[in-house]
């Protein structure tokens, strides 16, 4: 996996970014009531606004890490937001988005570097 500044992890599927927020991201929001997920097919840049996320303490947004296309989304979400809560870097995953060339992964934080941001 890699991590974005923002609190997303990216992980690749094949020839797909799957793209989720990260346990401390899901600890900060607090209890997820809400969230509304980008359409598929839709093309996005890098920082684009894509999901909105809505918690009992805020709403915030999850920007596009990529350039890409969205290709999937987790419908789960809608019928139930507190799956980002109870499992952010699994069944939590927001979208899978198609990028050209995986290797503008390696601009991301490991595991090591995220601990180090957060610590």
């Amino acid at each position: 996996m890699k991590y974005t500044k923002d609190h997303e992890w990216l992980r690749v599927e094949g020839d797909l970014v799957v793209v989720g927020i990260t346990e401390h991201a899901a600890t900060q929001l607090g209890d997820v009531v809400f969230v509304e997920l980008p359409e598929p097919e839709t093309m996005v840049a890098e920082g684009d606004e894509v999901c909105v996320i809505e918690s009992v303490k805020a709403a915030s947004d999850i920007l596009a890490p990529l350039d890409g296309e969205i290709v999937a989304v987790n419908e789960k979400l809608v019928d139930a937001p507190a799956l980002v809560n109870e499992d952010p870097t699994g069944a939590a995953w927001f979208f899978k988005i198609r990028v050209d060339d995986l290797s503008v992964l390696d601009q991301f934080m490991d595991e090591d570097e995220y601990q180090d941001l957060i610590g």
